[in-house]
C-alpha cells in the first residue's frame, strides 16, 4: 500500500477494517510489552558483572593518595576517579566532581542550590525572583521539565532541529529576558530525537549575548560513548569553547554510567568551571561528606583508561544495535512510503523518535496501550506534557528481546496507520 493521503474515503474505510482486524489478533495474544522507559536489558547488565569481583575484603581499598575508601571523606571524589571522568568529558580534573548514582540527582541538586542560593555570580537566588524560566529544546528529556515545573520554573519551547535547537529563537530570547536563567540540552544523540549539536550551534550557545548575568547551561551528556557504528557523531567541546569565548562559567555538564555499568548502582558526575565548582563544593559539605568511594574504586579498577571504555561501549553496542535495525527496519517497511510519519535514525543514545500525523499521537500510545504495548506517554517529551501538534512518540528498544520488540513494532505501526487512516477520513468527509 503507498501514500495514504491519495486514498478515497472508500479505499481508507476499507482500509481501516483490514488493519483493525489485524491489531484484533495482536490483542487476543494477550501481550504484556514495556517500552516505555530507557532501561538497558540484564545482556548489558552482565557486561559489567565483573566489576563486582574487582573489589573485595583482600584488596588495598585506598585511592592514589592513599585516601581510606572505606571511611568518610573524598567530597568531591577520588583522585583516579576525577581523573577518569576528566578524560570522558574531556575537562580537568580540578573542574569534576563525582556524586552518588545518578546524575539526574546532581541536576536536581543544581536547581535546588540555584533557588535556594544562585549560582557563581548571582545577585538574587533564582527562588526569591519574580519569574524564573527554562529554554526547553522539545521534544526532550521528560524527567528535566519535571524538575522544572517542581520547582515552579516557567518552561518555554524551543524547536528542534536537524543540528540540534532553533539557535536563532534562543539567542533571541536570552538577549530580551532576565528571567531566563537556562536552558537543558542534551547535546550528543538527544533524547528522543538522537540528533547530535553542530559546532555551529555549540559555539553561539557558548558566545550568545544572555540578559542574565547568570545564566547556564545544563548540559547533559548522557550518551556521550553511547555509539551504535563506527563512525560516531562527534560533539564539539563547550567547555573549552565557553571559555575561549569568556564565558567560562556558563555550562555545567552532567554525565553518568549508569547505562554503562549498572543502572541502579553507576556513578554520576558534573563538570564545570574551578569557580562554579568551589561554590558548590562549599554549599555541599554542609550536605554530605561524600559519595561511594568504594563504588568509585569499582569503577576505575574494572575501566583503568578510556581504551577499555571504548571497548566496553562497542560491546554493548553488538547487543543494541540489532534493536535499532529492527525498528528501523519495521519502520521502513511498514510506514515509509505511506505518507503518514517521519523519524530519525540515530548513530547513537537510547532512543528513535517517531513523529505521526498531527494529532495521532495520543490516539496511538492509546491504542498500542489496549493491545499489550506499553509506551512512554504521548506529550511525555515537552514541557507539562502537551506536545503541542500531538505527534511525538518516544520508542526505547534497549530492554525487550528481539522478538519482543518486533511483535511490539508490529503493534505499534498497526497503531499509526490505524490512527492515521481515522484522522485523514475526518480531514476528507
Amino acid at each position: 500500500m503507498s501514500d495514504f493521503t491519495t486514498l478515497t474515503v472508500a479505499e481508507l474505510n476499507e482500509l481501516q477494517d483490514q488493519l483493525q482486524s489485524k491489531l484484533e489478533t495482536f490483542k487476543s495474544q494477550g501481550l504484556n510489552l514495556d517500552m516505555s522507559r530507557g532501561k538497558p536489558s540484564p545482556k548489558q547488565l552482565d557486561l559489567s558483572n565483573e566489576m563486582l569481583d574487582v573489589v573485595s575484603s583482600q584488596d588495598l581499598l585506598k585511592d592514589e593518595s592513599g585516601t581510606d575508601a572505606r571511611n568518610y571523606g573524598g567530597l568531591d571524589g577520588i583522585t583516579e576517579a576525577k581523573q577518569f571522568f576528566a578524560d570522558m568529558l574531556e575537562v580537568s580534573p580540578k573542574e569534576i566532581l563525582i556524586g552518588g548514582n545518578s546524575s539526574l540527582n546532581m541536576m536536581y541538586d543544581a536547581i535546588a542550590r540555584a533557588m535556594t542560593f544562585g549560582v557563581y555570580g548571582s545577585e538574587t537566588p533564582w527562588g526569591k525572583l519574580p519569574s524564573v524560566k527554562f529554554l526547553c529544546p522539545s521534544p526532550g528529556y521528560d524527567r528535566h521539565f519535571s524538575i522544572c515545573e517542581l520547582f515552579n520554573i516557567e518552561m518555554i519551547v524551543i524547536d528542534m532541529k536537524e543540528n540540534g535547537p532553533d539557535i536563532d529563537e534562543v539567542e533571541r530570547l536570552v538577549k530580551e529576558d532576565e528571567s531566563i536563567k537556562g536552558i537543558w540540552c542534551v547535546p550528543k544523540y538527544s533524547n528522543p530525537d538522537g540528533i547530535t549539536y553542530s559546532d555551529e550551534v555549540v559555539d553561539r550557545l557558548a558566545k550568545m549575548e544572555t540578559k542574565a548575568n547568570d545564566f547556564r547551561i545544563f548540559w547533559d551528556n548522557a550518551y556521550n560513548v553511547h555509539h551504535l557504528t563506527d563512525s560516531p557523531d562527534t560533539l564539539m567541546d563547550i567547555m573549552a569553547t565557553c571559555k575561549e569565548v569568556g564565558n567560562p562559567d556558563r555550562v555545567f555538564i552532567f554525565s553518568s554510567t549508569s547505562k554503562i555499568t549498572f543502572a541502579g548502582s553507576g556513578i554520576g558526575v558534573m563538570a564545570a568551571s574551578e569557580q562554579n565548582l568551589g561554590l558548590i563544593k562549599e554549599q555541599l559539605s554542609m550536605q554530605t561528606i561524600g559519595p561511594d568511594k568504594l563504588n568509585q574504586l569499582r569503577h576505575v579498577r574494572f575501566f583503568k583508561n578510556m581504551e577499555n571504555l571504548h571497548e566496553h561501549m562497542r560491546k554493548h553496542a553488538e547487543i543494541i544495535k540489532p534493536k535499532f535495525d529492527m525498528v528501523l527496519n519495521k519502520l521502513e517497511t511498514e510506514l515509509k512510503e505511506k505518507n503518514i510519519a517521519s523519524w530519525h535514525e540515530p548513530n547513537g543514545g537510547y532512543f528513535i523518535s517517531l513523529n505521526t500525523l498531527d494529532g495521532c499521537a495520543k490516539d496511538v500510545v492509546r491504542m498500542a496501550g489496549e493491545a499489550g504495548v506499553k509506551l512512554t506517554g504521548a506529550g511525555a517529551t515537552f514541557p507539562y506534557g502537551k506536545d503541542p501538534r500531538d505527534r511525538n512518540i518516544r520508542i526505547a528498544p534497549t530492554f525487550p528481546s528481539l522478538d519482543e520488540l518486533e511483535k511490539a513494532m508490529d503493534v505499534l505501526c498497526l497503531c499509526v496507520q490505524i490512527s492515521s487512516v481515522k484522522k485523514l477520513v475526518a480531514k476528507k468527509q
